[in-house]
């Protein structure tokens, strides 16, 4: 007798698939209380800059995209740029990071980023490109703004929204919570960050 005739290929495809999954690294979600994920991007100077380099100190990420209204709210008011300057003089490492992808809304050239920090007066230690998205991903990053907060042992204490006002009115900065101010405040109280975690708004990141 002879045996029914099957084809392979359909379960060979099985295996491998499964075979990749099991391969191919899972991105573990950021976590309060847990190691921030390990990133290297190059900034708009051309520098190599790791979250490991700033070991030692408090580094404040912000993922921003200057085409976003909500982006607009903050550095318009110039609201952004006076919190940078006023975490720098703590000795905080503030760091802005754009993972739109070429083509997309706030997608910029190194040139583009030094002319755009020029025009407003930003005042980050850096602005971190990251075009492929590897770091926004690697942090789960939604919004921008989308903030985080490393503390000195290299742990994260603080992810969500800049402040509890979900809206591009600039008005609405007035009476506003910010909780990245609220978070530093904390830390250089020496207290734990008494809101780790809040819920992000903004533009979608532009992957």
């Amino acid at each position: 007798m002879t045996p029914p005739s099957f084809s392979r290929r359909p379960v060979l495809a099985g295996i491998a698939a499964v075979a990749a999954m099991i391969a191919a690294p899972a991105l573990a979600a950021p976590a309060i209380g847990k190691t921030a994920p390990a990133f290297t991007a190059v900034d708009s100077t051309g520098k190599s800059r790791a979250l490991s380099e700033f070991k030692g100190k408090t580094v404040v990420l912000e993922w921003t995209n200057d085409g976003c209204p909500y982006v607009q709210k903050h550095y318009k008011a110039e609201a952004m740029q006076e919190l940078q300057k006023s975490a720098a003089a703590d000795g905080v490492v503030w760091l802005s990071i754009i993972s739109s992808a070429p083509g997309k809304q706030g997608y910029k050239t190194a040139a583009e980023a030094n002319t755009w920090k020029t025009d407003t007066g930003a005042a980050p230690a850096a602005i971190l490109l990251d075009p492929k998205g590897e770091v926004g991903r690697a942090y789960a990053a939604k919004t921008t703004p989308h903030m985080y907060i490393v503390n000195p042992a290299g742990t994260l204490v603080y992810m969500g929204g800049i402040d509890d006002k979900n809206s591009a009115d600039p008005a609405t900065l007035q009476g506003a919570k910010n909780y990245v101010v609220a978070a530093l405040a904390d830390m250089k109280a020496g207290r734990a960050v008494a809101q780790p975690v809040s819920a992000p708004y903004g533009c979608s990141v532009k992957y």
